[in-house]
């Protein structure tokens, strides 16, 4: 990736930068494919068979990651961590390599200054049901004995740290489909704080087992357009029937802007803002109006001192579910009001499905890239908007950002209640 801004000495004391990004997903190994993929109008759904009994439940539609993650890792590395976690590390280390750090512990100096925040939504769930299976099947004695540390929801966040010699702190929001956004919210908060000089975060997820997407179909949460799977995925759409699942991680490297001046980094974008609520209404829908998500918003431009007119740019949650889409929209119009006309909102998981935990990381990586390269990302699926949503959205080819200062707002949601708005504004 080529040089950016460097960031400026007499930035406000406190104020945060992306200095390092890293991505995985169904579109790509890396930000570079992903990103280019993305751009292109590509669609990483696919149909598959996870081997699951015929029934009234079963999906065969998903999203896998473009590159298995052990491809990327040592067999003893990928060997020791559960799936998510490899993802973890693929998208950190491109992070981390991408900030002009070496990715062996430790970071600048012994680690002190330097912290993780990884989220996950269901973290090591293919490994859990892998060891139970052994246990019934082949007894106690054949569960591995790294069972324990790879179904902890930290694992992923634990094994970043001792890649990047973590002393500040390593920490793992566990908060569903909210996880990776809030991820990113703690990072800002450490940096603020003065608790830590950099801060490695992000979100992970590798959940595509029958299982859980027995589960969610249940939950009647799922695409069942197995006809079409390039059209299953389709946010905002008049004919959205539901999400399709993904797998992959999105890491950001957050540094204090002092620290990054001081070194002469690059700088991808700032991270300004952020908001968090919770809705309290019901454990799987979201509150009526989307009245949580707007408070998020609401509170996310409080923190970065915007206005909502700035934000010329939204990445929004936008699963394909009914409920959940509409609900976002009437919570971005009760925010942005008339305003909402010119600002073009992307809708993502249209080309790489749910990823979870993993959402809002990558999300905000592609939010970060679409202020620095002044391109809207599109949704590759979309035929037509609902009429009922009413959004400016970008359909299947990018859209291009103004000149001038740029600002925009990422918004994801989980089961819970959760609700994080993130806030970014471009390198200048």
């Amino acid at each position: 990736m080529s040089p950016r801004h460097a960031a400026d000495p007499a930035t406000e004391e406190g104020a945060a930068v992306i200095t390092g990004l890293g991505m995985t997903t169904a579109l790509g190994g890396d930000v570079p494919s992903t990103w280019r993929a993305l751009l292109g109008g590509v669609c990483g759904v696919e149909r598959v068979d996870f081997g699951a009994p015929e029934g009234p439940a079963r999906v065969y539609l998903a999203a896998p990651a473009a590159v298995d993650p052990r491809t990327a890792l040592s067999s003893a590395k990928a060997a020791h961590c559960d799936r998510a976690a490899q993802f973890a590390l693929v998208a950190a280390r491109e992070a981390v390599r991408d900030a002009g750090f070496p990715d062996a512990p430790p970071l600048p100096g012994d680690g002190s200054r330097v912290a993780v925040v990884v989220g996950v939504g269901l973290g090591g769930l293919t490994s859990i049901l892998e060891q139970n299976r052994r246990l019934e099947t082949r007894g106690a004695g054949r569960v591995s004995p790294r069972t324990i540390p790879v179904m902890l929801p930290n694992h992923p966040a634990a094994e970043v740290g001792l890649m990047v010699g973590a002393r500040a702190g390593v920490h793992a929001p566990v908060s569903a489909c909210a996880s990776g956004a809030e991820a990113l919210a703690q990072a800002l908060g450490l940096i603020r704080d003065g608790r830590a000089d950099i801060v490695v975060a992000g979100g992970a997820e590798a959940a595509l087992h029958p299982l859980a997407l027995a589960g969610f179909a249940r939950l009647q949460a799922l695409s069942r357009r197995h006809d079409d799977p390039k059209g299953a995925s389709r946010p905002f759409d008049a004919d959205r029937d539901g999400f399709v699942m993904g797998e992959g991680a999105g890491m950001l490297v957050v540094e204090s802007a002092a620290h990054a001046a001081a070194r002469g980094a690059r700088v991808h974008g700032r991270l300004t803002g952020a908001g968090i609520t919770n809705d309290s209404h019901h454990v799987a829908q979201p509150a009526p109006g989307g009245t949580g998500c707007a408070a998020a918003v609401e509170a996310a431009l409080r923190d970065a001192g915007l206005l909502p007119e700035q934000i010329r740019h939204i990445n929004a949650h936008a699963t394909s579910t009914p409920l959940g889409d509409l609900g976002e929209a009437r919570a971005l119009h009760s925010v942005f009001a008339e305003g909402l006309d010119d600002v073009p909102v992307s809708a993502t998981k249209a080309a790489f499905g749910h990823t979870l935990g993993a959402a809002g990381a990558i999300e905000a990586v592609l939010t970060v890239l679409a202020l620095r390269d002044r391109t809207a990302p599109p949704a590759c699926s979309l035929e037509r908007v609902d009429p009922e949503i009413g959004l400016n959205v970008v359909g299947r080819s990018p859209a291009a950002l103004p000149s001038g200062p740029l600002a925009a707002v990422t918004t994801s949601m989980g089961f819970g209640g959760h609700n994080v708005a993130l806030a970014f504004a471009d390198a200048s």
